[in-house]
């Protein structure tokens, strides 16, 4: 019997509806580390893998909206624990996709699991810091809460393959979003492992779909999709970014553009409201009982 055996290559596929499908159309390019050797084969994903994405998107938007916050930060939180197990695979991942030492790709990792676990923290008070009760001039009550926006598309930062990739992600569904990630075209593989860690961390199916391919190719599209209802251009280039803007303004979409990101500092606050609305209620202030006292 010999003792030499044949290595088990990873089959990369896309992470749409909690499922794990190959890209329609068959096709796959093939992924490089930072000195041109051979990495894997992902998926080149189609303007109809796009499509399907926003489909689950959207299924999935009402309960994941509708879930209490403190019920997301738990799920987020679950997140950060499965990384946190697999974390030698992604450091390994890390450090091949960016041309790290193992120490810096350490780091890296760490860092992106951290953030996890600040927005975990985020879900059920952002709508302290943004929302509250209005003075008007009546006897009214006057109150704003923040709502999400619904289905938001991601352009995943092309350089920064997985802290990049949590600090675009993590801030969209930690408010009640469902988004569709169009991960580094150079650097897929950190993006698409994590669609596993998210399959088994209590996340409902559709609420992050992730897809692989050429940016410009299926970014255009969704910017154009009447069912998204918000565009992050973080991975975007400037002539990209232009050309989706303005396919984007037909259907009044919501758009967060940002230079040249940190993903090391604090994030603050301003990744979570871009893509919230605020909804105002108006309510009649009455007398209770016979005293005429009020609230």
């Amino acid at each position: 019997m010999s003792d030499s055996r044949l290595s088990v290559f990873k089959t990369y596929k896309l992470f749409v509806g909690g499922k794990f499908p190959r890209s329609e159309s068959g096709r796959v390019y093939e992924v490089t580390d930072s000195k041109g050797n051979w990495l894997a084969n992902a998926p080149l994903s189609s303007r109809k893998d796009a499509r399907d994405a926003v489909v689950a998107a959207r299924k999935a938007f009402g309960a994941w909206s509708g879930a209490t916050a403190y019920n997301r930060g738990q799920i987020l939180y679950r997140v950060a624990e499965m990384l946190e197990g697999r974390r030698e695979q992604f450091v390994r991942e890390v450090a091949d996709a960016e041309g790290l030492s193992k120490s810096k790709a350490a780091a890296v990792v760490d860092a992106a699991i951290d953030r996890w676990v600040w927005y975990a923290g985020w879900t059920d008070k952002i709508g302290q810091i943004v929302g509250g009760a209005n003075p008007v001039a009546g006897p009214y009550f006057n109150l704003s809460t923040p709502e999400p926006t619904g289905v938001v598309t991601v352009l995943a930062p092309q350089e920064s393959s997985f802290l990049g990739l949590v600090s675009v992600i993590a801030p969209a569904i930690a408010t009640g979003n469902t988004v569709v990630v169009i991960a580094s075209e150079k650097a897929p593989l950190p993006a698409l492992s994590l669609g596993e860690v998210l399959a088994t961390s209590d996340l409902p199916g559709g609420v992050v779909n992730v897809l692989s391919g050429r940016t410009s190719e299926l970014a255009t599209p969704l910017a154009a999709h009447q069912d998204v209802n918000a565009i992050d251009l973080t991975g975007a280039d400037e002539q990209l970014a232009k050309e989706l803007e303005a396919a984007a303004a037909d259907t009044l979409k919501r758009l967060l553009r940002r230079g040249a990101d940190d993903w090391s500092a604090d994030p603050g606050t301003r990744r979570m409201t871009a893509f919230l609305e605020t909804k105002t209620v108006w309510h009649p202030t009455g007398s209770l009982g016979a005293s005429g006292s009020s609230y």
